[in-house]
């Protein structure tokens, strides 16, 4: 098993974007979070994009939790780890800051870890604690984050071995664990092995928790303008690089939405969807501020 997520059309996908379709009792179990390296106000701006509904929260220093209010897992046809796969893998690339999905249902917990234009990494435990992955993308996600080398590997790597009494709750907590250390601080009722209903009403009584949904391309494209102005990507909006980084995203963005269509992937559709947005608007918005 490869420790990275494959590409779309890849056969043979390990961690999260390579398992098989859960079963319809398991997927009633299922629960997920997105942990964003971002503060809310940053993130909300991204999340918009997806056209999903979500509830934001603060999930300490640098640190924001996306909570799903919808199920698509449930009426899509795709489990929940290929759902947020997608969502994971469309807010990294178009952010400066790194996506971890955490996932659940009845079979299986597991991780994705999203940044950038890379592939993603991703990792995954039986019900039982039994682990599925390499230790190689063990590794990837301590380098990505910025972990220790040496203390926070070796944390990562025990959950990479048996372990009789450690069931796949115990491993995700173990993760999390590691994360603390980076500021990370969960607000309590919302971690692992909790259903998505119980997710969404904790998040919903948790102090300056904000409801994101689509507002309209327009207020979502003027959103966006604004924040890569004030953001440290200022720089790349306008001129040779704003029109090559543009040029990639839409170049990656409509195969990946074709793909999408054709494997009616709604979470990779989500992703090409970004893509494309971003890519066209970035061309749209250079043009304007050079003229």
């Amino acid at each position: 098993m490869s420790s990275d997520a494959s590409s779309p059309g890849a056969s043979g996908a390990s961690g999260a974007s390579g398992a098989s379709d859960a079963a319809p009792g398991s997927a009633k179990a299922a629960g997920a979070l997105l942990l964003c390296r971002a503060e809310p106000d940053v993130v909300e701006i991204a999340v918009q994009l997806l056209r999903e509904r979500m509830l934001l929260a603060e999930a300490g220093p640098g640190w924001s939790v996306l909570v799903p209010e919808g199920k698509p897992w449930l009426h899509g046809g795709e489990p929940v780890d290929r759902v947020l796969t997608g969502w994971a893998t469309a807010l990294a690339v178009g952010s400066a800051w790194p996506v971890l999905a955490l996932w659940w249902d009845g079979d299986r917990s597991g991780y994705t870890l999203a940044a950038g234009f890379r592939r993603t990494v991703g990792y995954e435990w039986l019900a039982n604690g039994t682990p599925l992955g390499e230790d190689e993308a063990m590794r990837t996600f301590a380098a990505r984050l910025g972990l220790d080398p040496v203390l926070d590997m070796q944390s990562l790597e025990a959950l990479a071995r048996p372990d009789t009494e450690a069931d796949a709750r115990a491993r995700m907590l173990g993760l999390l664990a590691v994360l603390t250390r980076t500021g990370l601080a969960l607000p309590p009722g919302l971690g692992p092995g909790e259903p998505a209903d119980r997710l969404r009403e904790v998040a919903r009584i948790q102090q300056g928790v904000r409801s994101v949904e689509w507002p309209g391309w327009r207020d979502a494209v003027r959103a966006e303008f604004e924040a890569v102005d004030k953001g440290p990507l200022g720089p790349w909006v306008r001129g040779p690089r704003a029109r090559a980084l543009a040029a990639a995203q839409l170049a990656a963005g409509l195969p990946l939405a074709v793909w999408a269509v054709r494997r009616r992937s709604a979470g990779w559709g989500a992703a090409a969807a970004l893509l494309v947005v971003q890519g066209a608007a970035g061309l749209a918005y250079d043009r304007v501020r050079s003229a």
